[in-house]
């Protein structure tokens, strides 16, 4: 009885965040056409660039549509996503984007792989697979890679950094460059799929692989629904992260998997004084997911000047991630948490923390500049309002880590929770940041 008397507030408040998060479905035309009865051909060498734009563009015509993708592979440049339209994968269907750069240039910008920009009521779903062909684009870490991954590099040509810490595909012997140097080629990678300033979205069901950068990247979207989705790409992969929410109001992530090489699935909300004006990540569910390899299961940060307001995350599963619950962020990139409620955490073979606050934390992009100037004392992170329960952790190096000072982490709660670490059961800088009711902490005798 006292246990339940102790989490009645916290369902309470789950509940009510709950009501506000119900995002509006995306609405298709009961109208479709076939990629193949625009040209479209599934033998992986033939470019369907110019296939998708007609499809899409005669859909649009008739005032939106399903457009089906059959199986096989369809090698293609960007594509562009107009209003009412659901971009369907068959089981079998593969887009595969082309690893040409010169393709995907816009001026002196790079387009994503797939695109809705100003749009309403959008939608890509099926069982098919969307695959950035990432490794064209990405830097490799020496370090991450074994002798036979590093020659399979080389062989493609290539640059290999001075110190020979880091290859870089610029140089390389079948495709032509885009910039003048690796480092401008390595600042131009881009996402697999972006939505900005879209209403009523939905990814459901589809494989999202291999991007140049991020994978699912919703931006100042509302109404937007994430389903049954699977995003993976190599451990190694920078930058790789799986689902990153920028600045969204009114979403649902759920029942997605993801393994990827940088965070799972992570809340932004840009930095500094323009984050302002779009307003906070807000009214957000993310439940029923599993994320196996990844810097973060969960992860708010490190940008979120705009703020992070009422957000449930719960009965999600991390196996095998570097951390668990991350919350990360700095001077200059930093906003402020309100009414966030975790609840039903389940992790395993968790890295290094299974909970981490970080308030000092430091983009490193491949290649970076290690004399970065001091930064200043505005847009400071404030995390704080945040609320766990029933957590449960089997394997970590760190249960809780907080570095930070009570201005920049208070009011964080946990409650009803089980850890099992490895070396350190808290390192937290001042013990009034966390409240600790009911938790264990249990090692090796």
């Amino acid at each position: 009885m006292k246990r339940i008397i102790l989490l009645l507030p916290l369902l309470l408040l789950s509940s009510a965040l709950l009501a506000q998060t119900a995002p509006a479905a995306a609405v298709i035309p009961d109208r479709q056409v076939s990629l193949s009865d625009f040209g479209g051909v599934p033998d992986g060498v033939t470019s369907n660039t110019e296939s998708f734009r007609k499809a899409i563009s005669a859909l649009d015509k008739q005032g939106g549509g399903r457009l089906l993708v059959p199986e096989g592979i369809y090698l293609t440049g960007p594509i562009s996503l107009k209003s009412c339209i659901d971009l369907h994968l068959e089981r079998g269907a593969v887009i595969l984007f082309s690893p040409d750069k010169r393709e995907f240039l816009d001026g002196e910008k790079v387009k994503p792989g797939i695109t809705a920009s100003k749009r309403h009521d959008v939608s890509i779903t099926g069982e098919g697979i969307i695959d950035g062909n990432g490794a064209w684009w990405r830097a490799v870490k020496r370090s991450k890679v074994s002798d036979t991954e590093w020659s399979e590099f080389r062989r493609k040509g290539g640059t290999v950094s001075q110190d020979g810490s880091l290859w870089y595909p610029f140089g390389l012997k079948h495709f032509p460059d885009i910039a003048e140097s690796a480092e401008a080629q390595e600042r131009l990678r881009t996402h697999l799929i972006r939505f900005t300033d879209c209403e009523r979205v939905k990814v459901e069901g589809v494989t999202l692989q291999n991007s140049p950068k991020f994978h699912l990247v919703p931006q100042r979207c509302k109404d937007v629904t994430i389903e049954g989705v699977t995003v993976r790409c190599p451990w190694n992969a920078q930058n790789g992260d799986g689902i990153d929410l920028m600045q969204c109001q009114r979403v649902v992530v759920r029942g997605c998997t993801v393994d990827v090489g940088d965070d799972g699935i992570c809340l932004k909300g840009g930095a500094g004084e323009s984050a302002l004006a779009a307003g906070p990540c807000k009214d957000i569910l993310i439940e029923n997911n599993t994320v196996f390899h990844a810097h973060g299961g969960f992860v708010i940060g490190s940008e979120f000047s705009g703020g992070m307001e009422n957000i449930v995350v719960r009965h999600n599963t991390f196996s095998g991630t570097d951390t668990g619950l991350r919350f990360k962020s700095a001077p200059e990139r930093g906003g402020v948490t309100k009414n966030i409620v975790i609840s039903d955490i389940y992790m395993t073979d968790i890295k290094d923390e299974a909970i981490v606050f970080q308030t000092d934390y430091a983009d490193r992009p491949a290649g970076y500049d290690t004399n970065q100037p001091a930064r200043s004392e505005r847009f400071v992170p404030e995390f704080q309002d945040i609320r766990m329960s029933r957590i449960v952790c089997r394997g970590c190096q760190t249960a809780i880590r907080a570095s930070g000072t009570l201005r920049t982490v208070h009011d964080i709660s946990i409650e009803d929770a089980t850890f099992f670490y490895n070396e350190t059961e808290r390192a937290i800088d001042d013990p009034a940041m966390i409240s600790l009711k009911d938790v264990r902490f249990v090692t090796f005798p």
